[in-house]
């Protein structure tokens, strides 16, 4: 109920106008973000969130908006990023998003690093993106940038084959049936905007999530198959190597993010991450009472990890 809700009721999150970025990933390649910057005076010292999406996402995501909203009201700079492709970026290149693509995000921190003088960041992600964010924090290790002052993420899909397996469940196919009619648009996208790159019999039988990126993201991003790409994209891999103050909240009633008893073990032993778990949110929706203040709707996740990081 929590995760359907947050998708059907309406909410009016409103932005400034932002600043449109387009940052190269690697050759050839560029993303798209969107920049909202506090005062000339106050840009330089104010920490900068750097927002990453989930799967089929994009900056106008609503938690994307919350958490931008939330981040200007506390005084922050807020980065939203938008993974490869998404955010209107289709045409920008013959490449597919995936998992693994830590370096993207890492790309985004160089581009405001370099051109904007900010002092201090931090990332935020949600679910696919959770995953990006965690994954690269702990490929940094005690080696990321001083600037990085703490990273949060909402739902993270640290796991992919177990949260990839639980999506094909019978009470979830109608959230793998919504992931695969996005997955099936963009790729014929793709096709027809870069004619012979992608062939799109390749889709033919796709009934889940997994054969899917079987078929389509492991053979176009360059891993064997689903179970390669699941074992070398998952951030829980890394997680014992963070080594900034962290944030996790997970639901236990997520409809499909699964996380493996070895992997909280690994959570557990790292003093870095905070770990929190509730009985009730279901998928990055969290909605609870609101706090008071006149632009809080109740988004409770979106509001803790700005806090978080705003505590660090």
């Amino acid at each position: 109920m929590q995760t359907i809700a947050s998708f059907l009721l309406p909410r009016r999150v409103q932005l400034p106008a932002g600043e449109e970025r387009l940052v190269e990933v690697e050759p050839g390649i560029k993303i798209r973000c969107w920049c909202y910057w506090q005062s000339e005076a106050q840009r330089g010292q104010a920490l900068t969130l750097i927002v990453v999406h989930g799967l089929e996402g994009s900056s106008d995501s609503q938690y994307m908006l919350g958490v931008g909203r939330n981040g200007l009201a506390a005084g922050m700079n807020v980065v939203l990023m938008n993974q490869r492709n998404c955010g209107g970026m289709d045409d920008c290149a013959p490449t597919l998003y995936n998992s693994g693509l830590s370096g993207d995000v890492a790309a985004v921190v160089r581009s405001v690093l370099e051109n904007d003088g900010v002092s201090r960041f931090a990332l935020i992600g949600f679910s696919m993106g959770g995953n990006l964010v965690l994954k690269l924090a702990g490929e940094w290790g005690s080696d990321a940038p001083p600037q990085l002052r703490a990273v949060a993420a909402v739902c993270p899909a640290i796991d992919l084959a177990a949260s990839a397996d639980a999506l094909h469940e019978p009470r979830n196919r109608l959230y793998e049936y919504y992931f695969l009619i996005q997955l099936f648009r963009r790729i014929r996208t793709k096709a027809r905007l870069f004619p012979g790159k992608f062939d799109l019999s390749r889709l033919r039988g796709v009934s889940s999530l997994r054969m899917f990126d079987d078929r389509i993201t492991a053979y176009y991003c360059g891993f064997t198959g689903a179970d390669d790409y699941y074992a070398r994209a998952a951030a829980a891999n890394v997680v014992d190597r963070i080594a900034v103050p962290t944030l996790i909240i997970h639901a236990a009633n997520d409809p499909f993010i699964r996380i493996r008893p070895e992997t909280l073990q690994r959570i557990a032993a790292n003093p870095n991450i905070t770990y929190l778990e509730t009985d009730d949110g279901g998928h990055c929706a969290f909605i609870g009472e609101r706090n008071g203040d006149s632009w809080d709707d109740g988004r409770w996740a979106e509001r803790e990890v700005v806090e978080f990081v705003a505590g660090q």
